[in-house]
C-alpha cells in the first residue's frame, strides 16, 4: 500500500534528532517526506507525502506533550491519516501520555520500540541493549528517575497485551491474530522483536486491515513502514555537495561520554575548537554568549566546532542548550554567506534551528544509523545526530560526507 492524497502519512516525533531519523527512514523514490518544525506548514504538499513533525516535547510535561499529540493529528486536511508515532529506543520522554492521546477514541495501538540498528532489541517485553536489560544498564544516566523494567511499565497505566518474539516469527496468520486480538480487547500490543524482518513483519500485519491501526516505535519501525510503502524501492540517492564552499560548523550539545574522542579527532584533523564557557552560555539575557570570545571567523573550506567547556559546577541543560544556540546564531550572523551545520542531540538542534529561523527540512539520506543529512529550502545542508548514537569516528564520516573533495574540506577522512 501506498499513502494516496485521501490518505495522508503523518508522523509525530518528540525532538529534531527522531524526527530526522524518521524521515530518512520513511524516505523512498516513491514515498517524499519533510520534516516540519511549525505545525501550520504540516499540510502536505504532494500527493503521497509523508509529513514528520518534530513535536519538540521530550521534556514538556505530560499534559503538554499529550495535547501536543492532539493538536498534531487534529492539524489540516482533514482525514483519517496513516499515524507513526516515532518514540526514543530507550523509552525516555512522554511515552505514557503520547501513546494515551494516540489511543484516545478507541484507536488501534501497536508499539514496536527495537532498534536492530543500534543493537535494541525487546525481548519479553523488555527493551534490551544487546544483552543488557534497559533497566540494568546506565543509558538513563543523565535522566532525574530510574528507567522503566519494561514497555509495558513505561506505558503507565495503558492496559497492554504482549506479542511475544514467537508470534512475530510465526505465520503471518499467528501474528495477524494476535494482533486483531490485542485491539479488540482494547488493549496497546507491545511487540518483541530483534531484527529488521521482525519489525517488517510487523508492519505488515498491522496494517493489513487498513491504515486506522497508530503506529508506534524507533527509527526501525520507520525505515520498516518506509520499506512497506515503497514496496522495497531503495532511497533517493544522496544529493550532491554543493559546488561553491562554505564554512561547516559543528555543534556539540551532548553531554555522551563518547563526544569528547570525537571533537578530538576532528581537531587532530585540522578542526578549529572553540570551548564555550559554560558560566556565559547559561547567562540570563538575550545578548549572545559568544560576543566576548572572539571566535575565529568561518572559513569558506574550514571546519569548527563549537561545544561547551567542561565544568563541575551544576548546569541547568536547558539554559546551555538555549545558550548554545544564541551563540550559533551569532557565529552564523556573522559570516556573509550560507553555513553548513552538524548538530548533535535532539534538543541541540532544535534550539539552534529555532534560533535560525530554519522551520522545515527535507531529507537527503544517512551518513551512518541516525546521522540524517537533511537540507534546508534555501540550499543549506544539516546533519542532526542523537548524543547517544555513533562510534568515535562518526563526526569524522559526517564531515567527510558533507565534504568529499580536498578542495572543499580541511579534515581527513
Amino acid at each position: 500500500m501506498s499513502p494516496t492524497p485521501s490518505r495522508r502519512l503523518l508522523a509525530v516525533a518528540d525532538d529534531l534528532s527522531g524526527a530526522a531519523e524518521t524521515a530518512a527512514g520513511l524516505e523512498s523514490r516513491t514515498t517524499r517526506s519533510r520534516v516540519v518544525l511549525v505545525g501550520d506548514s504540516a499540510a502536505p504538499r504532494h500527493p503521497g507525502e509523508a509529513t514528520v513533525l518534530d513535536l519538540d516535547s521530550r521534556h514538556l510535561p505530560a499534559a503538554e506533550a499529550a495535547e501536543a499529540v492532539r493538536a498534531a493529528l487534529a492539524l489540516p486536511p482533514p482525514g483519517d491519516p496513516l499515524v507513526l508515532k516515532k518514540i526514543d529506543s530507550l523509552l525516555r520522554g512522554n511515552v505514557a501520555a503520547e501513546v494515551a492521546a494516540l489511543a484516545a477514541g478507541g484507536a488501534g495501538v501497536v508499539v514496536a520500540p527495537a532498534l536492530p540498528a543500534a543493537g535494541r532489541a525487546v525481548r519479553a517485553g523488555v527493551v534490551h541493549l544487546g544483552t543488557t536489560p534497559l533497566h540494568h544498564s546506565d543509558a538513563w544516566r543523565a535522566e532525574p528517575v530510574p528507567p522503566p523494567p519494561s514497555v509495558a511499565a513505561a506505558l503507565g497505566p495503558a492496559r497492554t497485551a504482549l506479542v511475544p518474539l514467537s508470534a512475530v516469527r510465526d505465520s503471518r496468520r499467528t501474528l495477524l491474530t494476535a494482533l486483531r486480538t490485542a485491539l479488540a480487547e482494547g488493549r496497546v500490543a507491545v511487540c518483541d522483536a530483534e531484527t529488521d524482518a521482525d519489525l517488517d513483519a510487523i508492519v505488515e500485519a498491522a496494517l493489513a486491515d487498513g491504515p486506522g491501526t497508530r503506529l508506534v516505535g524507533s527509527g526501525g519501525l520507520a525505515a520498516a513502514l518506509g520499506r512497506h510503502l515503497s514496496g522495497g524501492e531503495p532511497p533517493q540517492d544522496d544529493a550532491p555537495p554543493p559546488a561553491v564552499p562554505r564554512p561547516l560548523l559543528v555543534v556539540v550539545g551532548t553531554a555522551e561520554p563518547s563526544a569528547a574522542e570525537q571533537i578530538r579527532r576532528l581537531a587532530a584533523d585540522g578542526a578549529a575548537v572553540l570551548r564555550l564557557p559554560v558560566e556565559t552560555l547559561c547567562a540570563d539575557g538575550q545578548v549572545a554568549p559568544i560576543a566576548p570570545i572572539a571566535p575565529p571567523p568561518l572559513s569558506a573550506d574550514g571546519v569548527t566546532v563549537l561545544t561547551p567547556a567542561s565544568t563541575r559546577a551544576p548546569v541547568s541543560p536547558r539554559r546551555l542548550v538555549h545558550g548554545l544556540a544564541r551563540a550559533v546564531a551569532a557565529a552564523v550572523a556573522r559570516h556573509d554567506g550560507s553555513v553548513d551545520l552538524v548538530l548533535t542531540g535532539g534538543e541541540t538542534a532544535r534550539r539552534v534551528l529555532d534560533a535560525l529561523g530554519v522551520t522545515e527540512l527535507h531529507p537527503v539520506g544517512q551518513v551512518h544509523h541516525g546521522a540524517v543529512h537533511l537540507r534546508t529550502p534555501d540550499g543549506r545542508s544539516v546533519v542532526t545526530r542523537p548524543g547517544s548514537f555513533g562510534d568515535a569516528d562518526s563526526l569524522r564520516q559526517i564531515v567527510h560526507a558533507l565534504r568529499p573533495h580536498p578542495t572543499q574540506r580541511k579534515v581527513r577522512p
